[in-house]
């Protein structure tokens, strides 16, 4: 009969119980986010999160609406824009041409384009991936009608903001230039090259703009701060058939929760670019203003004790938002989206990393932001309790109610729904009232009389707004003068 060591018996009971114990305390803090998320739908969070330690997905989850046409839930095969995370491609896509051959982070923008003005010859593509270029961020709207030759005309002649490498001021322009070096250099459309040497090989099939066989069940529809619905992004860019460079290569495309999982898991084992380039990527290069970050190549470096760090990003184009948060030396990963942006649900995901990282911490509840909570104050109530509303307001969104601009902002919102116009009547009055001297504020009231066919009190409010400078209202005061 064979003999069992009595100390291997104990270790084996000591591992067991050291086990069970760490996988007891993990459930217990991924049961308190959880909780913490599904709480926060009552007050309109809608999005989804997933979390990777210790290389298991410890959670992968939807939470709230994805499209209320549809009745579809968040899940992890939600399509999300990811707003300026496209940034990490672009970035991720330059080190692979670097890995190629194909070019270098040191090569100036004269080897790519021709008749440049002398002061952006000698800008650098390692200025670009780090904001260090001296160009303005943007020269448009995401989804402007402008061609490529109009596009990097005015970019190319525009003034630039500080000497090359003088400085850190964040671009989109300086990413959609890299763009369009991708393209020159590779011979290949962005997305494509991105598809090829990115996508596919991670095994993402729903990210990008065009290319993607889209699962159409899965897009979300987006919900600005809960009250201001429209369409995917993914929807107009298949009625434009292409992509405005206004938004190419820094902002605008579109994944899921587990296609991101999908990309962590092949930048980690090096499956698209080195070890080497990883590093190149996530290196603290350009200090972010006021702040404790730097930034690598499309991602912002955070220094953390000893040689440990965080590497994130945020994308947002006001409706959607998502945050990436990567602890390399922690072993964890968040990947965060949400379809009803709001000031209140932005960067839930850094305090959800806080809840990973300090089991102490217990966050607040999540609240209903300020437009929600108005809107769904009006249905319950007639306008003639406009001051209990401001007088709430004022009591729950102190930081809010500091200027004109959030009576103003809610009655506009109410313009454009075309809901609740004689709220939208007692909110402007009001404000013309706190604040006589704003022209803008005139004008907007101007605006909701003509809504109502209200011509004479609307004329008075123009006139008046012109008399305090705000030279908008002429226009809409002879139209409404002609009509």
């Amino acid at each position: 009969m064979k003999t069992v060591n009595i100390f291997t018996i104990l270790f084996l009971i000591l591992a067991h119980s050291n086990s069970f114990a760490q996988n007891k305390h993990q459930s217990s803090i991924n049961s308190k986010i959880n909780t913490y998320l599904e709480n926060g739908v009552e007050n309109g969070f809608s999005g989804a999160i997933a979390i990777i330690k210790d290389g298991e997905v410890v959670i992968n989850q939807g939470y709230g609406i994805a499209n209320k046409n549809t009745s579809l839930l968040n899940n992890p095969n939600t399509i999300f824009d990811i707003g300026s995370n496209t940034k990490q491609f672009t970035a991720t896509a330059i080190l692979k041409l670097v890995e190629m051959g194909k070019l270098s982070v040191t090569d100036s923008l004269s080897l790519f384009f021709k008749h440049l003005p002398k002061d952006k010859q000698n800008i650098t593509i390692h200025q670009l991936l780090t904001h260090t270029s001296g160009f303005m961020d943007v020269i448009g709207n995401d989804f402007d009608n402008i061609t490529p030759k109009q596009f990097f005309d005015t970019v190319f002649d525009s003034k630039l903001l500080s000497n090359p490498g003088e400085k850190f001021k964040y671009s989109n322009v300086g990413y959609s230039i890299l763009g369009k070096i991708i393209e020159l250099t590779s011979g290949l459309e962005y997305e494509a090259f991105l598809n090829q040497y990115l996508f596919l090989p991670a095994g993402m099939s729903q990210t990008g703009y065009l290319l993607p066989k889209w699962n159409n069940e899965q897009i979300s529809r987006s919900y600005n701060r809960g009250v201001l619905e429209d369409e995917s992004s993914i929807v107009k860019y298949q009625k434009n058939g292409t992509i405005s460079w206004n938004l190419k290569a820094n902002g605008g495309i579109n994944s899921t929760q587990n296609d991101m999982i999908l990309w962590y898991n092949a930048l980690k084992s090096n499956k698209i670019i080195t070890k080497k380039s990883f590093e190149k990527m996530t290196t603290a290069y350009a200090d972010y203003p006021d702040s404790k970050l730097n930034y690598g190549y499309g991602w912002t470096v955070k220094k953390l004790d000893g040689s440990a760090k965080r590497i994130t990003h945020n994308g947002s184009n006001g409706a959607y938002s998502h945050s990436l948060i990567w602890y390399p030396k922690k072993n964890i990963y968040i990947v965060y989206a949400t379809n009803a942006n709001s000031e209140k649900v932005e960067y839930l995901a850094y305090v959800v990393a806080k809840m990973i990282l300090d089991e102490t911490y217990t966050p607040k509840p999540i609240e209903n932001n300020v437009y929600a909570f108005a809107l769904g104050y009006m249905e319950n109530n007639s306008s003639d309790k406009s001051e209990e509303l401001i007088a709430l307001l004022k009591e729950k969104y102190a930081e809010n109610f500091t200027s004109s601009r959030l009576l103003n902002s809610i009655g506009n919102i109410l313009l454009m729904l075309n809901q609740h116009k004689d709220w939208a009547v007692a909110l402007f009055e009001k404000n013309v009232d706190l604040y006589p001297n704003d022209g803008n504020l005139w004008d907007s009231l101007g605006d909701i009389y003509k809504a109502n066919n209200q011509k004479e009190e609307a004329t008075k409010s123009y006139k008046k707004a012109i008399e305090l400078g705000y030279e908008d209202s002429k226009g809409k005061l002879n139209d409404l003068v002609k009509n």
